[in-house]
């Protein structure tokens, strides 16, 4: 009975110093979740760079108080983020949380999130459909599009352009890599083409031997949704092997965190189509300025040449945060209210293009289909081919079409030529 006593007495006493703290214009205390153990290190790391060059931008403050950060590492796992989350709000009195940045992650986050309805949590890049999709969480706001938005216009391309008309498909297990192949499937079977086979590979995957040879000969092109670690396993033994497939990228599989890694394997994704939130090589001004800002904030030798996707979520994401507490001169009383009502109706210009928010409190914004190039220097990076704007989480779909295609899964969706 005396300790519960005590753990309740400490709990008010927390509680009433933030409050205190938030009511006299103290410091904030920001909780950030990323990946920073497992396959998506390297990615995590990058998404706290990006949140660190925004932070530093503002000279580390929003609404006239000191943001100071505790960052919470996870491994990609849902498990992960919720105990990491638990941490961050229950013992160290959080008010806003950052992250996550794993697709499965975010579907968790936003079950824990409906238990702490006084604090807000701004995704950092996560990118499963359901968590903003299938009932939302009141108090989380994502300003990044899903990994089906980031899929808008690769399928016309491959199609039209390419002249791709049968592909196979390989991907991580999980939510955000379901998500990216519905994005994907519904364009490029609406406009004619076939997905003959989808193959599927728990995150962590080492040997690929069996998947490489089981890829089938008959098709124009195989599309990878790999990422991390697993990204560089897979084309580290696909080149062994001797593979000469057309490949397609998925999103996470040609960004910076792989482009950037060690070794030549990754040389076999030059000229591989993609798309995404960003193109590294964009001319336009304020994409240039962030790039350079991200440079700057670091030492060439600990971040990408350029930021990577997962760099410009985080980034938005705080980004977001710092805009609606200075415009609230960082008042996060009765609820956190007027902060969350700047998010709801916030417009973001973005260095990767204007984003909105729709009722679920999610992303509205400007996707990207590129190229993997060489630049002079010899790095990898992905070149701007087309810009599709204003793209929805029902990608344009009529919305009562869009849900009965069903939710992402392995075999969801159907390959059709009409989903309206």
């Amino acid at each position: 009975m005396r300790s519960g006593l005590m753990a309740g007495a400490a709990a008010v006493a927390l509680l009433a110093s933030a409050y205190s703290a938030s009511a006299e214009g103290g410091p904030l205390k920001v909780g950030v979740l990323a990946t920073l153990e497992g396959t998506y290190t390297v990615l995590g790391e990058d998404g706290v760079r990006g949140l660190k060059t925004a932070l530093g931008q503002a000279g580390g403050k929003a609404g006239g108080r000191e943001i100071e950060l505790v960052i919470q590492s996870t491994d990609a796992s849902p498990d992960s983020a919720v105990r990491g989350a638990r941490k961050l709000v229950e013992q160290d009195g959080v008010e806003i949380v950052v992250g996550p940045l794993s697709g499965s992650e975010g579907i968790a986050i936003r079950d824990y999130c409906k238990t702490q309805p006084g604090v807000t949590f701004i995704n950092g890049i996560s990118g499963a459909q359901e968590t903003t999709y299938v009932d939302p969480c009141p108090n989380m706001y994502r300003f990044n599009m899903d990994g089906a938005q980031w899929s808008a216009g690769l399928g016309d391309y491959i199609y039209n352009e390419k002249g791709y008309k049968k592909i196979a498909t390989v991907g991580e297990d999980y939510s955000f890599v379901y998500t990216q192949v519905l994005g994907l499937v519904t364009e490029f079977c609406s406009a004619g083409g076939e997905v003959s086979e989808r193959f599927w590979v728990p995150l962590g995957t080492k040997d690929f031997g069996s998947i490489i040879a089981a890829l089938p000969d008959d098709v124009d092109a195989i599309y990878l949704g790999l990422g991390g670690g697993d990204a560089v396993n897979f084309l580290n033994q696909y080149q062994q092997a001797g593979g000469e497939a057309n490949l397609i990228g998925g999103t996470i599989m040609v960004d910076g965190t792989v482009l950037s890694s060690k070794g030549s394997a990754k040389e076999a994704l030059i000229g591989v189509p993609s798309a995404g939130p960003q193109a590294d090589t964009w001319d336009d001004p304020k994409w240039q300025a962030y790039v350079k800002a991200y440079q700057d904030a670091f030492p060439p030798d600990q971040r990408f040449p350029i930021p990577s996707l997962l760099g410009t979520g985080y980034y938005n994401a705080t980004n977001a945060m710092i805009q609606c507490l200075d415009k609230t001169n960082g008042d996060l009383s009765d609820g956190q209210a007027a902060f969350r009502q700047c998010l709801d109706t916030l417009e973001l210009d973005a260095p990767n293009g204007k984003i909105t928010l729709d009722s679920n409190r999610q992303a509205i914004g400007t996707n990207f289909v590129s190229e993997v190039v060489e630049l002079p220097d010899g790095t990898l990076a992905t070149k701007l081919v087309s810009m599709k704007e204003n793209v929805n989480q029902t990608l344009g779909i009529d919305p009562e079409a869009f849900a009965k295609i069903g939710l992402p899964s392995r075999d969801v969706p159907e390959c059709k030529t009409s989903y309206n």
